[in-house]
């Protein structure tokens, strides 16, 4: 067969992942890394010598087992999970959206979420066929209550998502809006669900909603990471919800998705749940301290948050995100995402020399 007729290898890719962009994961080489929300801080030398030890005696000739379900209860005594709730495991909070996207992909089925937010929302449904409807937040980030509820009960949507908090604004909202679209779906056997990605840094969690209104919350599940407990780089997320809709969605599951290295250093940084918890507190007062700063820049509008992050607006986020980049400090440039974002930067907090060379690189930059 000739060159010229040979078929073309693609043939058979979908045409919409062909004009699909690959997720963006910026080059940090040398640089200040504060674009990804990562926890800046490190185990100690004495942490990492006993994680070693403790990797080092895993048994990775063997696939997952036992240690996996170990996993699961250690993080259900963490959550307190509340009584009639299950909890399943994924690898990063990205798998728990593809699964869910799977399991309601029913004919007309559809995804609502909030919009500027998590980018994996919008692609979960699209690569899984499903129709994805944006509803744009208010020019002060708060949910937009009449468009939501308009939205709602015009598609009747699968799952409808509720950063809390959300990424990349950092805000929570109200949770009487919240309670209200929460109701809405349930009219119609829709599921909400919380993603609290961010919970470490929050002042709040609809954990808390979900265990004194079970039956007001029965549509809800509520996603977590250990991303940005500290482990970002052991790809760990965690759903929990009523027992049904859970073993529901847990039949989807690969059955080998959580490694055995993975499971065993989380099951570590539960155990050792105390130094996590420190370190977002210092994360916590950097925030405060990033914040006040951002505040007193000229031209400068940072937005409240409750996560490891702050959105700040800047009079122009191209030079200032060159500028930020040319002294060493790498963040996110979210201007062109949305319209309510122009001009606006994702900086995550960092310690306290981080934050200090990202605030005087700005200065120099805006």
């Amino acid at each position: 067969m000739t060159a010229m007729n040979t078929p073309n290898p693609l043939r058979f890719i979908r045409q919409d992942v062909q004009s699909m962009q690959a997720y963006a994961i910026q080059d940090a080489t040398g640089m200040v890394k504060l674009d990804a929300m990562e926890n800046p801080f490190t185990l100690s030398p004495e942490l990492q010598a006993e994680l070693g030890q403790r990797l080092g005696a895993v048994a990775i000739n063997r696939y997952p087992g036992a240690r996996i379900d170990d996993l699961k209860l250690a993080l259900a005594r963490y959550v307190d999970l509340p009584e009639g709730c299950g909890l399943m495991l994924g690898n990063g909070s990205d798998e728990l959206i593809s699964l869910l996207a799977m399991v309601c992909d029913v004919p007309g089925a559809s995804i609502l979420a909030p919009l500027p937010g998590f980018v994996m929302y919008t692609m979960g449904a699209q690569l899984q066929g499903l129709a994805f409807h944006g509803v744009p937040l208010s020019a002060d980030f708060e949910l937009d209550e009449p468009a939501m509820l308009t939205a709602l009960r015009e598609h009747q949507p699968a799952i409808t998502y509720i950063a809390y908090p959300n990424n990349p604004t950092a805000n929570l909202w109200d949770a009487g809006v919240i309670r209200r679209l929460i109701a809405e779906a349930a009219t119609f056997g829709g599921l909400v669900v919380m993603d609290e990605a961010y919970q470490p840094f929050s002042s709040r969690s609809w954990l808390d909603e979900i265990r004194a209104y079970p039956a007001a919350n029965a549509n809800v599940l509520l996603m977590r990471t250990l991303s940005k407990f500290g482990l970002a780089g052991v790809r760990l997320g965690y759903m929990l919800g009523a027992q049904a809709l859970v073993q529901e969605v847990d039949k989807l599951r690969p059955p080998y998705n959580v490694s055995v290295l993975n499971a065993e250093c989380a099951l570590f940084a539960l155990e050792h749940a105390h130094v996590f918890a420190q370190q977002a507190s210092q994360i916590r007062e950097q925030r405060a301290l990033l914040m006040r700063a951002l505040a007193n820049m000229p031209g400068v509008t940072p937005f409240p948050s409750e996560a490891n992050m702050v959105l700040v607006r800047v009079p122009d986020a191209g030079r200032s995100f060159d500028g930020l980049k040319a002294h060493g400090v790498l963040v996110k440039n979210v201007s062109k995402m949305h319209p309510l974002l122009n001009n606006c930067l994702r900086l995550t907090v960092g310690t306290t020399a981080e934050n200090a060379q990202l605030i005087d690189a700005l200065q120099i930059s805006l």
